[in-house]
């Protein structure tokens, strides 16, 4: 069998750049597990892809799949012959659907008897038969939300398509893809290079377009080029860039032929906020901002062309026209907001629905406000400082900065509160309250931040939930397991002492619906189960073995770290050498408890305890509780397990001597009651039953 490299490459107008990663990458798994599915046999699947077009090369890619024999067996032998010996009907049309005689049949014996059997050898197909079809059933499964079509046919796609390029080594495979056929076209620069020209090899593909097309295809070759060319440029300006991965991506999606240069503007918008800047420059122009080494903004920024100029100088002054009138944008705004106090903003924020059922975001603000002041005090921060920052922390919302540029919300508020002469807590928990804005984000760094951030949250995690539109499956509007996992972050991660039911009941309460108590319990619970999940996703994305999560949240345990200590305190457990042991012991226990619960009684009769068994047991049970207990009361969980390891003896002998279920109903109700105590005594940290 022969072996070569097979390239596919779709010549497209210009793909979605923040799209483009995520097609070229699917494009490549379809394609391979096509090929894996058919029986081709390949080294790898590598994909390329630059603005104009998605590519593959497959390495060492097998001409044709392999022969194989499929046996097809036919009636029974005693069934496929007469008395005289002769086929019957039954035999005779099973041969004649496989093309042969009855004669020619083979024969297989069972152990429920013999039968006939037809060896049919398959031919393995070739690429030049399956490769198209795979090629077209991977596009079509590509994640386009909005197909296009162009010209006058029904041929839908992402973009329109010019170019299909099949080549298995220096053969064309032949098919016709997306309306195209395919043929050894590839298109180069627009501006730059040959406009088309032909490939001889697949192995030519990235070569010939780097040096004829003058197109980099190799994305991730593109990127690093793009962050080298973008981090020499900031050095010779005596700056450092601060590299946004998902700007870099974008940047490399837009270009084919990367090219950094550097433009100015002029020193006196450096008076508006470096992040209103920064971020009109990133969003807008797609301009990577120029810092000093203290993390201040200069009056430089770094653009990516996608040419080779004769005049850069040209390009350079270009670009430096188009930023400026966005510049001068921002600072207009910056200096109309200040002429009006952020407090003067509230009344403004009444006709701003947040949400129909929960009011306008003034009513929001107030909430929020109550709920931080009432965090605050418990967490040892500035009541005053966190009502009103509450109070505040939606005012920019409808300041000119932030309705021009929505993503500096927070931080503009922080700066218009500076101006005001607030306090300087109440300015920066304005910008905090959105923190962590995803994953591994900085967190509130004050006190008085963190309980406006944790009252914004859990406000919109209440109030969405008891409005009932809970997310469904990846739909997420509200953001709510953002919000939840924003949450446990600050309270875990800067060890307060907060109580999750107290916090709900708290925010229910100032919600402007009428609620019954029942209902109020519904959302409770529901909000409670929320995010027990997004910790139970949590901790296991941490390598924390799930049965030692569920052992904990089972207990429903009301405080982050007191369930951080919990999770730690029982995964040490599950290492010691009794804990396997015990978990079963504590899991025959719950089973039977659960058969007989009528039978348990809170208080043990010694005088009932007749098997020095049981006698043993509960005076175990018993200097156990009393030892215990101290460590319990400071959430020692860790050393309080260690402590009720040492109950394994004598719970097993308890078990391998006495019969629990005695006939004696006395006896019987006395050890379900002992058993009982045992176990309330593991509960008082975790369900061990369900540890593995």
């Amino acid at each position: 069998m022969s072996y070569d490299n097979l390239l596919v490459e779709i010549g497209t107008e210009e793909l979605p750049p923040k799209a483009l990663r995520g097609l070229a990458e699917s494009f490549q798994s379809n394609v391979q597990q096509g090929l894996e599915k058919a029986g081709f046999q390949f080294e790898k699947v590598e994909w390329f892809a630059a603005p104009r077009r998605l590519a593959l090369l497959v390495t060492a890619l097998s001409e044709k799949t392999p022969d194989k024999v499929v046996e097809k067996r036919g009636p029974a032998v005693s069934a496929a012959f007469d008395a005289d010996g002769k086929a019957t009907k039954a035999a005779e049309g099973w041969a004649r659907s496989n093309g042969i005689s009855v004669e020619q049949a083979d024969r297989i014996s069972t152990d429920k008897g013999e039968w006939l059997l037809h060896k049919a050898e398959i031919s393995g197909q070739s690429i030049y038969q399956l490769v198209p079809e795979i090629v077209a059933d991977s596009l079509a499964k590509l994640p386009i939300p909005k197909p296009m079509r162009w010209g006058a046919t029904a041929t839908q796609f992402i973009r329109p398509v010019h170019t299909i390029t099949m080549l298995y080594g220096e053969k064309l495979v032949q098919g016709n893809i997306l309306g195209i056929e395919s043929a050894r076209t590839v298109r180069g620069h627009r501006f730059m290079g040959e406009a088309e020209f032909e490939l001889g090899h697949a192995n030519d593909y990235v070569q010939q377009l780097d040096r004829r097309g003058k197109v980099i295809v190799n994305y991730e070759q593109r990127k690093t080029i793009i962050r080298e060319q973008i981090e020499a440029e900031a050095a010779r300006e005596g700056g450092v860039v601060e590299m946004d991965d998902s700007l870099l991506e974008e940047v490399c999606s837009l270009v084919e032929w990367p090219v950094a240069m550097v433009g100015s503007f002029e020193d006196k918008f450096l008076a508006v906020p470096a992040e209103a800047l920064i971020y009109t420059m990133k969003d807008n122009q797609k301009y990577f901002p120029i810092l000093d080494t203290e993390g201040n903004l200069l009056p430089r920024f770094i653009f990516v062309s996608n040419i080779v100029s004769k005049d850069p100088k040209q390009v350079v002054e270009g670009n430096e026209k188009v930023v400026r009138p966005r510049l001068a944008d921002a600072e207009f705004f910056f200096e109309t907001d200040k002429k009006s106090r952020l407090d003067s903003r509230l009344d403004k924020l009444a006709n701003v629905v947040f949400q129909q059922k929960l009011g306008s975001l003034l009513d929001k603000a107030n909430r929020v406000s109550e709920l931080a002041a009432q965090i605050a005090g418990e967490i040892g921060g500035n009541s005053q400082h966190a009502q009103r920052a509450g109070l505040l922390s939606k005012a920019d919302l409808n300041s000119e900065m932030v309705l021009e540029f929505p993503d500096i919300q927070g931080v503009m508020g922080m700066y218009y509160a500076r101006f005001d002469g607030e306090h300087e807590d109440v300015a920066n928990a304005l910008n905090q309250q959105y923190w962590p804005r995803f994953s591994g984000d900085k967190l509130p760094e004050s006190k008085v931040a963190s309980a406006v951030a944790i009252a914004d949250k859990l406000d919109t995690l209440v109030g969405i939930f008891a409005i009932g539109q809970l997310p469904k499956g990846d739909k997420d509007p509200f953001a709510l397991r953002r919000a939840s996992l924003g949450i446990i972050r600050i309270i875990q991660d800067k060890g307060y002492q907060l109580d999750l039911n107290t916090l709900i009941n708290s925010a229910l309460l100032l919600l402007p619906l009428e609620l019954s108590q029942e209902q109020q319990n519904q959302v409770h619970a529901q909000l409670l189960d929320f995010i027990y999940a997004r910790l139970r996703a949590m901790y296991l994305e941490q390598g924390i073995d799930a049965s030692v999560i569920t052992a904990v949240l089972e207990r429903k345990p009301s405080q982050l770290i007191d369930i951080e200590s919990r999770i730690k305190a029982v995964s040490h457990f599950r290492t010691l050498e009794q804990a396997q042991a015990l978990a079963a012991a504590n899991k025959r226990v719950s089973n039977i408890l659960a058969k007989n619960p009528d039978f348990v009684k809170p208080e043990i009769d010694s005088g009932l305890l007749k098997e020095a068994e049981e006698q043993a047991l509960a005076s175990a049970i018993a200097a156990m509780a009393e030892k215990v207990a101290p460590l319990l009361a400071k959430a020692d969980y860790q050393q309080a397990l260690i402590e009720l390891a040492g109950l394994r003896e004598v719970v097993d002998q308890f078990f391998d001597n006495v019969m629990v279920m005695s006939e004696d109903d006395q006896l019987k109700i006395n050890r379900l009651s002992l058993l009982n105590s045992l176990r309330q005594l593991f509960l008082e940290i975790a369900d061990i039953s369900v540890i593995q």
